[in-house]
């Protein structure tokens, strides 16, 4: 007996790692992400790859949408509509709005469907699933230097030249990542269960896109309705943009704190929801 339970007794002792679905709300557990950050590195390059596989033109995509896009702004609200520009040439206003949008609205786009494309990744193998999203935005910042450096070229052309206020640029290009990983979030989560999802971010898309202000300023409003138009975040960043890289009238700090408020909330609220509804993902996914 002593001999048995001597050969049996280092088995008992191995741990044993118990996987269930949680119930109810539950802890983000964000240490688990910086566990995997291997495999959050790997995804982010796998969809940097992926993203223009296979094109003719590559990553040369992330300089034309945005610019063409200035193009027909340009045409048709700068000079035909006459939209003011605050006093800025009408091509720089635009641009140097629609790269810090390309990249919100790509990161949005690519981390809502980013759960269904990954759908044989997550019914094998567990993981943080926030990986996933979180790559699809990541993957972005690729897109957005290149785009940064058209504008920064636009900019010399224009004969404007870069002040110290561009050291906050980091910080406007954060407030778009985390709006577009909080939408993302909940975007990701419903697509699981909700496939017309993906049918209605196209429509949002574009929808947020003439409700920040991109094609006109957003000094047409008064204050405090100025200040309350920062509960899309997106018009922080945009203003910011504008603030840090043209050197326009004033500093959008209320514009800011309202627009870094409603974007903390979204992402919190996110990935709260999310966490709750990925006990869900690997049955229907």
């Amino acid at each position: 007996m002593n001999s048995e339970s001597a050969i049996r007794s280092p088995q008992s002792a191995v741990p044993t790692l118990r996987i269930a679905p949680s119930k109810g709300w539950v802890p983000l557990k964000l240490r688990d992400l910086w566990e995997y950050r291997e495999l959050l590195y790997f995804l982010v390059w796998r969809d940097i790859k992926v993203r223009y596989k296979q094109t003719a033109l590559g990553a040369t995509w992330a300089i034309i949408q945005p610019f063409f896009t200035m193009v027909v702004f340009s045409l048709f609200f700068g000079r035909l509509a006459g939209v003011p520009s605050d006093g800025i040439p009408y091509p720089i206003f635009s641009f140097t709005a629609l790269v810090p949008w390309a990249f919100f609205a790509n990161g949005l786009s690519q981390s809502s469907n980013s759960l269904v494309g990954s759908g044989t990744l997550i019914t094998k193998v567990y993981f943080p699933r926030l990986i996933i999203p979180l790559a699809s935005v990541f993957s972005g910042i690729v897109d957005f230097l290149l785009a940064f450096v058209v504008l920064i070229a636009m900019m010399l052309y224009y004969g404007m030249a870069p002040t110290l206020s561009v050291l906050w640029l980091p910080m406007f290009l954060l407030l778009a990542l985390v709006t577009s990983l909080g939408v993302g979030l909940w975007l990701s989560a419903l697509n699981v269960k909700y496939r017309d999802v993906r049918y209605i971010v196209p429509f949002i898309t574009q929808f947020w896109l003439f409700v920040t202000p991109i094609a006109y300023p957003s000094s047409l409003l008064h204050q405090p309705w100025r200040t309350i138009y920062g509960l899309n975040p997106m018009v922080g960043v945009v203003e910011g943009f504008r603030w840090a890289l043209l050197r326009t009238g004033t500093a959008p700090g209320p514009i800011i704190a309202v627009s870094s408020g409603a974007a903390v909330v979204i992402l919190i609220t996110g990935a709260f929801y999310f966490r709750r509804m990925e006990k869900t993902f690997a049955d229907i996914v």
